[in-house]
This record gives structure tokens, sequence and C-alpha cells, in this order.
């Protein structure tokens, strides 16, 4: 499924003494297959833009009394915004949310804070059960739930009747990304997977959503503020600030951008910031600024440029 989104605006409490324009004329495409990354300062419109690919936040033209548009005196009719997501347009009233949040699962920040039920079956197979179009018999539902499970590296058998709230804060983070993919999204969206993890936490909840890419999920979208997340595993990536989007490309190309991406408030990964600081004594490395390639070049740069008697 492919996400298009053009001419796409939206302004938090219209016509009201708090208005705030979260999204200002957004284009982006997002292919099928990619592990896209959004990043953006704090209020950049990220967040805002992802709430709209599975219609938590809808078109004005999607809603049941929406009316005609009309130009503000003197001025055109601006374009009116295009959203769709493979064969789903988000503009069209007749469209069946329901079954796109089939597809395109959403996992918010702190998604452990989301859990309910009193067991982990219950709390997983909710998101199943809501969105199935067919009554489900209990052994389909158990059959998914364990599926879901042990994809994110979790037992059914020792977890199922356990309160969900008695788990570790990694085993609660990866139940509640099991009751996300539980109904096979083609589109899993995550807003800041990582948060709040040390390291190694870090690290696997990204090597969990390689294996969720490789095996469940055709394409995943992450939301962060991290640079380093972002350069190591991400396609594209697309830069938010205040409601537009400045850049969509490769993390090797984004990441070249320092002076433009520091004037934007934000950072760059520190692959980036040691190719910086090498190319200042004269070393330049061409990399795609992920730690390994990192590496790899910096070795071969060393071999090929053995250090003589007397250098400093």
């Amino acid at each position: 499924m492919r996400i298009v989104a053009e001419h796409l605006s939206y302004t938090y409490n219209e016509r009201s003494p708090f208005e705030t324009a979260a999204l200002h004329d957004v284009t982006l495409t997002i292919e099928e297959g990619e592990f896209f990354g959004i990043i953006g300062h704090t209020g950049s419109g990220k967040s805002t833009f992802v709430q709209h690919l599975n219609g938590l936040i809808r078109l004005p033209a999607s809603l049941k009394h929406a009316k005609k548009r009309k130009a503000k005196k003197g001025q055109p009719l601006p374009p009116a915004p295009v959203l769709k997501v493979g064969e789903f347009d988000l503009s069209d009233k007749k469209t069946d949310f329901r079954a796109l949040r089939r597809h395109v699962g959403m996992v918010f920040q702190y998604p452990e804070y989301q859990l309910f039920a009193e067991t982990v079956r219950d709390d997983v197979a909710f998101g199943l059960m809501n969105f199935s179009e067919n009554k489900l018999t209990e052994e389909e539902i158990d059959g998914a739930v364990r599926a879901a499970l042990e994809v994110v590296g979790l037992n059914f058998d020792e977890l199922k009747e356990q309160s969900p709230f008695e788990l570790s804060g990694g085993q609660k983070r990866r139940v509640a990304i099991a009751g996300v993919i539980v109904s096979r999204p083609e589109i899993l969206i995550l807003d800041e997977p990582a948060a709040g993890l040390d390291p190694l936490g870090k690290k696997e909840i990204l090597e969990l959503l390689h294996r969720l890419h490789r095996e469940w999920c055709k394409t995943v979208v992450i939301v962060s503020h991290d640079m380093d997340e972002i350069s190591e595993n991400c396609t594209r990536a697309a830069v938010f600030s205040e409601g537009t989007v400045k850049y969509v490309l490769p993390p090797k190309e984004l990441f070249r951008r320092t002076e433009e991406l520091t004037a934007l408030g934000l950072d760059v990964p520190l692959t980036a910031k040691l190719c910086a600081a090498l190319k200042a004594r004269g070393i330049d490395i061409d990399c795609d600024f992920t730690t390994e390639d990192f590496a790899d070049k910096v070795l071969a740069y060393a071999a090929s440029h053995p250090k003589k008697e007397g250098d400093a």
C-alpha cells in the first residue's frame, strides 16, 4: 500500500482563540515496502501527519456533514487536499475507515501505558475482535494472538493468563505492539518506538521492527527525534518543520545537510559529526552514516594511508 498526501493542511481549534496551524500544504509520498522515518522538533507537525494516515484525524471532506469548499474573498480556491493509503481515499465520505484501520496499525509513544485488559491474551485479542469482519472462534483468536506474541518474542503459553500490568517494561511494550499487529496490518506506524528505553532496549526494539518489516508488515513508518535511529534504520526520511516538509531524502543524503538541519533545531547522527571532524583534518570519509559503514570506511582509509614515522 502506497501512501500519497498532497496539499494536506490541518488546524487545531479552528475559528477559536486557541487556533493553531499544525500542517500546511504537506505533500509526501511513502512507497510500499519502505522503512520510512519522520523527524522534526516538537510541534513540527509530524505526529499530526501520521494520525491522518489511519483516520484518527479526518480530512474535512470525509466528514458526514462536510460542506462544499469556498474560496476566501479575493483569493482563488486552494488545491483540494489528497490523502490516499493504497485503495483507500481518505477524503471520501464513503471510505470504510474501520477497514482502513485493519490495514494501518498505529503504535503510540509509550504504548505500554495503553494496556487495559485483565490478561495478556485478552489485551492482544481486543484489536483483532474489534476489526474482524466476521465472528471469530476462540481457536482462531488464540491462534492469531499466539502468532502475534511469538513474532514480538513472547511465549503465548507462559503469558496468556498473566496480567499485562505484572510484566516487565520491555514485555509490556512488546505486548502493546502485538495488540496492534495481531490484525496483520500492511502498514505499521510507530511514534517514538524506542522512547524511554536504555541502549540495549533500543537495540532490541529496532531489531524487532526490522523483523516485523521482513515477516509481518510491508511498510514501517517511525516518528523519531533520534537521528542515529533514523540513520541506522530508515530507507528515507522526511523532515517536518513548522507544519511543512522541508526534505525527503535517504539518510546518506539528508545528513550531509548539517547546517540546514541545525538551523531547523535538529541534530545529526554521531557518525555525521565524526565525518565532519575528520574532514576538518583533511580526511574525507564517504559513508552512509550507519555505524557499520562508518567503521568499515575508517578502517579502509587507515589501511590505505599507513601512518609514517614522525606523523603526529
